[in-house]
């Protein structure tokens, strides 16, 4: 893929959609592309929160590591970014993230991601909007999971 294709692809994600091309051109330079196989992780739940990734193609699942295994909890598509949260938080990594698909990736650095956060104050309203998304599916899930759960538990 040329420079000018990962400009693309980084303009239809949705937190770089308003970003001027010249500084998404420098963003995808200063990235690095990477592939993975089916079952390969990008990163696990517990790693140290160094970069985020956008998907160029491919899927992936997110998966959450729980005394009974790991559950997934969310799928990530073309143009999705995974990652950003442990940046955000300057926490470790929340989730292992698992190539479902042959998987590409452009690796977005910790230091290029808070940069252009700071250049890009409007980035941060996007990235808000995402998480807050994220928290209402996830919300939802939980609510209709616990739902499920009650009549089970009432009749014991």
């Amino acid at each position: 893929m040329l420079l000018r294709d990962e400009v693309e692809m980084l303009r239809r994600v949705p937190i770089f959609s308003r970003i001027a091309p010249a500084k998404l051109k420098l963003l995808a330079f200063t990235s690095d592309r990477m592939t993975y196989n089916v079952g390969q992780d990008l990163f696990r739940q517990g790693d140290p929160g160094d970069a985020a990734y956008v998907v160029l193609s491919g899927t992936a699942d997110i998966l959450v590591h729980s005394s009974a295994g790991d559950i997934k909890v969310a799928e990530v598509e073309l143009n999705s970014i995974v990652g950003e949260i442990a940046i955000l938080c300057d926490v470790s990594r929340t989730a292992t993230v698992r190539a479902t698909s042959p998987l590409e990736v452009l690796r977005i650095s910790k230091e290029h991601f808070l940069k252009l956060l700071s250049d890009f104050p409007e980035m941060a309203v996007e990235i808000m909007r995402v998480l807050a998304d994220r928290l209402n599916h996830t919300t939802a899930e939980l609510t209709a999971a616990r739902a499920a759960k009650q009549p089970q538990a009432a009749a014991m």
